[in-house]
């Protein structure tokens, strides 16, 4: 948020702000994921146009930035953890204790593997590593080992998928756009990205009165 070296993966605060307000003054209902999707596994109905933000990574800015502008319009978020880099020190990332105080105030906290690597390349050997590092990671740090996955640049395979829910993960995103709906693949969760190229107030209001297409 706010960091124009990131174009790929960057919203302007600008375009933030503009998604915040959109969100805020229409008849959205913003709610955490996990929520979401335990209600839709449990075939009970949701209001329409429900919506969930999930932010991947761990970057300081999703603490400096976004963080206080979501908690302000009372909007729920979820952020994907890779731990290497946190425990590195690395620039521009968030500390385990702003990770730990995002989680107190209520944000959900999900794994991200440990050194974001890409899964479909790595090996199952590479893979059960990060899988098994991060959850012992994110217990040592926070307390307990999440709920939530997202598989880095969104990308995965069956083996995969299988080596995710053995880790314990009870819902895994993707990158592919898509309107999540009961026909749904639970390991693999489509979501809508948004960067600086693609985060304009037309396609976000595409994106939030999207309907799915259930297959």
């Amino acid at each position: 948020f706010g960091e124009a070296n990131y174009p790929s993966t960057n919203i302007t605060l600008k375009q933030l702000d503009k998604h915040i307000f959109e969100l805020s003054s229409k008849d959205y209902n913003v709610l955490p994921v996990k929520d979401i999707i335990n209600a839709i596994q449990g075939g009970k109905s949701l209001p329409n146009r429900t919506i969930g933000i999930t932010v991947d990574d761990g970057y300081l800015s999703v603490y400096t930035q976004a963080w206080p502008k979501f908690k302000k319009a009372g909007l729920p978020f979820t952020v994907f953890i890779a731990t290497d880099p946190i425990d590195r020190g690395s620039a521009n990332y968030m500390s385990w204790d702003q990770i730990r105080a995002l989680k107190k105030s209520g944000v959900e906290i999900g794994a991200h593997t440990s050194s974001h690597n890409h899964m479909p390349t790595s090996g199952s050997k590479r893979n059960q590593s990060e899988l098994l590092n991060s959850n012992s990671r994110l217990f040592e740090e926070i307390g307990h080992v999440p709920y939530l996955f997202a598989y880095p640049f969104g990308e995965v395979s069956t083996n995969i998928q299988k080596q995710v829910i053995k880790a314990g993960y009870k819902m895994a995103f993707g990158q592919h756009s898509g309107v999540v709906n009961p026909s749904t693949d639970f390991n693999y969760i489509p979501r809508f990205s948004l960067n600086e190229n693609y985060g304009g107030i037309k396609r976000l209001r595409l994106i939030l009165n999207a309907l799915p297409l259930p297959i």
